[in-house]
């Protein structure tokens, strides 16, 4: 967005000018303190980059239309040479122009700012040109090969730039693409189990894959929200890959995987720390992986709460013979090595330290292991020792409200609003779900909405009554 304040302040300084209301001197103090001399510079500069946009892309259009008229009539070498010299010449341009916005001095910030962008985009634009490419050459020179495959080496590609370039919006390409071919992916997976290639392995292993690729990918740019994407794409995989609900309704599943698929998470989240990098010396993401860690918590919770989710019927019990059916069809490998990383992040969280934690400390250590304990135990001992049924569901709905609770004293004692606000709305989301998953009578549910709904607003209300107002002085 273009600012106009300093072309509206100087038409008003010079208003005021000529009307008396200030001095010459005082006119020149004001052009002088908000650079008026510069602004005809920066709209010049702004009609360039304009300008030069909008004909770049006619040029792009002209190009494009130039090769498909001809593209037919090449030979595969001259196919080859067109398409990565356009690739490299967009790429070397868009770093050039990207690189010096980024070392240039504070002088001209919208300039730097403007070359920034305009190097970023290009990048960006290269990005797609990769996968133009691969896409171009595979048939240029016949090689066959799927959807999946094509979006698992664009996405590497550009992860491999968004790694060289410490570029936050290509480690989102990057992970979005790499995600796309996962999907597509996942279908292969229940045909021909034993035929395994490389895009088999990726989706089998991308829980593994997405923490140890796309983690110290938000180190190099320095983006929480790559972090949290990488976290998000590290638990979903792994929910889908060990697809652990309902408890009771797949043939071989072991008794353990739903403990693995629900505590790996919020075990990972919660004890991670910054500091376990050897290169790293400052706590970036540990505050959003814990925060990570306590919706995880609340969605495990949530999802457990439900009757049906441990009174499906069951269609056989584990096959303790299936161990190669076991090994093909589950990424042990990935539970191994997580498993092992949360240990050793949980010994670090756990190791003595010179200075004493702090009550507050021990007890939220505490309730976060409880709550660990019981996710491992409770579903372990319902498939392989005894259902517990009903007693689970209620387990788990007592989990909630306390998750609920805690989040609420927390939010209150800090004059948090996102914190009281989760554990408001984790609240009454149970209440309104116990209430519909249950036969009860219309008139009662709406006596609960009217409540649900009244106390959220008097809460609000009231919790924003006692917040104090900062001052902006």
């Amino acid at each position: 967005m273009l600012d106009d304040f300093p072309q509206k302040l100087r038409r008003e300084a010079q208003l005021w000018r000529d009307e008396g209301l200030i001095s010459s001197s005082q006119y020149e103090d004001l052009a002088e303190r908000y650079r008026f001399k510069n602004l005809e510079a920066a709209a010049r500069d702004r009609f360039v980059v304009i300008v030069v946009s909008i004909g770049s892309i006619l040029l792009c259009l002209g190009v494009i239309t130039f090769v498909a008229a001809n593209w037919q009539t090449w030979s595969r070498e001259v196919k080859f040479i067109l398409m990565m010299s356009l690739f490299l010449s967009t790429s070397i341009t868009g770093f050039s122009t990207w690189n010096q916005a980024k070392s240039g001095n504070n002088e001209k910030n919208k300039q730097q700012q403007s070359k920034r962008i305009l190097g970023e985009a290009l990048l960006i634009l290269s990005a797609f040109i990769l996968g133009a490419n691969i896409v171009l050459m595979a048939q240029a020179f016949n090689i066959n090969g799927s959807m999946t495959e094509l979006f698992f080496a664009w996405g590497f590609g550009v992860l491999a730039m968004a790694y060289s370039l410490s570029l936050s919006s290509l480690g989102f390409m990057a992970i979005i693409l790499i995600q796309i071919g996962y999907w597509m992916g996942r279908g292969d997976l229940s045909f021909s189990p034993g035929d395994l290639n490389w895009v088999r392995l990726l989706v089998r292993h991308m829980p593994l894959l997405s923490w140890l690729l796309f983690v110290p990918l938000a180190y190099f740019c320095r983006s929480r929200w790559i972090f949290a994407l990488a976290a998000l794409v590290f638990a979903g995989t792994l929910q889908l890959n060990l697809n652990p609900l309902p408890l009771l309704n797949y043939s071989n599943m072991a008794p353990w995987v739903a403990s693995f698929a629900f505590a790996l998470p919020p075990a990972l989240f919660w004890s991670y720390d910054d500091l376990l990098f050897p290169t790293v010396n400052y706590r970036l993401f540990q505050p959003l992986a814990r925060n990570l860690g306590l919706i995880f918590f609340g969605l495990v919770f949530y999802a457990l709460s439900f009757r049906w989710q441990w009174v499906a019927p069951t269609l056989n019990s584990f096959l303790p013979n299936s161990t190669d059916n076991l090994f093909m069809s589950l990424p042990v490998i990935d539970l191994g090595v997580l498993s092992g990383l949360a240990v050793l992040q949980w010994l670090s969280l756990l190791r003595l330290r010179n200075n004493p934690p702090r009550r507050e400390v021990i007890f939220t250590l505490a309730v976060v292991m409880t709550f660990l304990a019981f996710i491992i135990i409770t579903p372990f001992w319902h498939l392989a020792i005894t259902r517990i049924d009903e007693l689970g569901s209620f387990i788990f709905n007592v989990l909630l409200a306390f998750l609920a609770s805690g989040l609420i004293r927390e939010g209150l004692k800090l004059n948090n609003r996102s914190t009281f606000w989760g554990g408001m709305l984790l609240l009454t989301l149970q209440i309104i779900s116990r209430v519909l998953e249950y036969d009860t009578d219309l008139l009662f549910r709406s006596l609960v909405f009217i409540l649900c709904g009244s106390g959220l607003i008097s809460a609000g209300l009231w919790f924003e009554r006692r917040v104090p107002v900062r001052s902006n002085s």
